[in-house]
């Protein structure tokens, strides 16, 4: 990583290593090995080694998952635990922001914003570029932090939108968190960010899928960027 020296540091420069220092060694994640701080003229520099992964991740180049993957049941159960262990990290480190909400849900949902009450900590970047196959790994710490309840299945659900068995396989596997009234309102901070990104031209396919998914969760019409 590369900052100008006044402005190094921050959630993303801090997050591998303190997600290292932090998250217990249950939540199957590669190790950091090295650590490396340098300045040159005005630019501070970080440079970090992490643990080898022989596992692929599920996609490669793209979150977004582009057919159905067969995976066993024991990565699925191996998943939830490690989100569950993961919720236990006392952290001060912000994922997701209310003022996010406040400022975007009218554009992107069509809804006015509401106001999150139930956080959790989670992984903040759930994608199966992220996910390895079994056996899991979770890969890219630079984002976790406080977000809300919902979230990072939210997230990994709308980028199945266009693998259906899959995407049904987390609303059944996780119902417990997707099939409350606070996983929805996680879920839909989760959609509105993705429809952001898609504004900007990224994900055309899925950007459709999102929509309607979130036309369905909400009852209002959403427009596909």
């Amino acid at each position: 990583m590369a900052a100008p020296v006044a402005k190094q540091g921050g959630r993303l420069w801090e997050g591998t290593a303190l997600a290292d220092a932090l998250v217990p060694r249950s939540v199957p994640r590669p190790r950091l090995r090295g650590l490396l701080d340098w300045p040159a003229d005005e630019t501070a520099y970080r440079a970090e080694l992490t643990e080898y992964v022989p596992v692929p991740p599920v996609t490669s180049g793209t979150p977004v998952l582009a057919q159905d993957v067969a995976l066993p049941d024991a990565w699925w159960a191996d998943l939830r635990i490690a989100l569950e262990t993961l919720a236990t990290v006392l952290t001060d480190r912000e994922a997701v922001r209310q003022r996010w909400i406040d400022t975007n849900f009218r554009r992107f949902l069509g809804i006015e914003p509401i106001q999150i009450h139930a956080y959790t900590t989670g992984h903040g970047d759930l994608h199966w570029a992220n996910l390895t196959r079994a056996p899991l790994i979770l890969l890219d710490w630079e984002n976790w932090g406080r977000l809300s309840v919902g979230y990072d299945l939210g997230l990994l659900h709308a980028y199945s939108l266009t693998a259906p068995a899959t995407a049904a396989r987390i609303r059944h596997q996780f119902a417990h968190v997707l099939g409350t009234t606070a996983g929805r309102a996680g879920e839909l901070v989760a959609l509105g960010q993705l429809l952001q990104a898609c504004s900007r031209g990224v994900h055309p396919r899925l950007a459709p899928l999102i929509a309607r998914w979130a036309a369905q969760l909400t009852g209002t019409p959403v427009s596909a960027p």
